[in-house]
């Protein structure tokens, strides 16, 4: 009988959800395609989404977002200005921010793929007991607040939310993390009070 180390359990489930990550990202790959063809790539995609939740930013926060450059968030943002999927303004408050919104075009695109996504990702769990993906998603949770936690940045603005899937961010109450949405969503609640 072989004998098991005591991580390799651990090894097994980080190699599952390596595996469940890349075909669920695949799957949103290739629903993009059909939802927009060339025209966007996935990371383009999140930022769309982001312009879709909240629109006064800084080059700054779309590079945070996106987990690239300041001079690569530029060039995206650039881009998708140029197709008409984004439009640009200088913020009337701050000139160093940038407002973004989504044009008609890129509202579109997002709404297309958002209910392709959606029919597709009901089509595969849909024999799963939601139970089941509940008490899984509570254990990935609780795994990735325990590694954010460990990292101990409690200041600053975190993007790994995965807002993609849902505003609400599970870091920012259990790691003491800041989240840039629901930040600028109670400036803008305040603002208007």
């Amino acid at each position: 009988m072989k004998k098991t180390h005591p991580t390799d359990v651990l090894h097994d489930f980080l190699g599952s959800a390596q595996i469940f990550t890349s075909a669920v990202n695949d799957l949103l790959e290739e629903q993009l395609r059909e939802a927009g063809g060339p025209k966007v790539t996935f990371s383009q995609l999140k930022l769309l989404k982001m312009v879709s939740l909240t629109e006064d930013y800084t080059v700054s926060n779309v590079a945070a977002y996106l987990g690239v450059s300041n001079a690569a968030a530029s060039k995206a943002v650039d881009r998708l200005v140029r197709r008409r999927l984004l439009k640009r303004a200088a913020a009337e408050a701050d000139r160093r921010a940038v407002r973004l919104s989504l044009t008609e075009t890129g509202r579109r695109l997002l709404t297309s793929y958002e209910i392709m996504a959606d029919e597709q990702l009901a089509k595969l769990f849909g024999d799963f007991p939601r139970t089941r993906l509940r008490e899984t998603a509570e254990l990935l949770d609780r795994l990735s607040v325990s590694i954010v936690a460990r990292d101990g940045e409690g200041e600053g603005f975190c993007f790994r939310c995965g807002l993609h899937f849902r505003e609400r961010c599970l870091l920012r109450k259990a790691a003491g993390r800041s989240c840039y949405f629901h930040e600028h969503k109670r400036a803008e609640s305040s603002s208007s009070v």
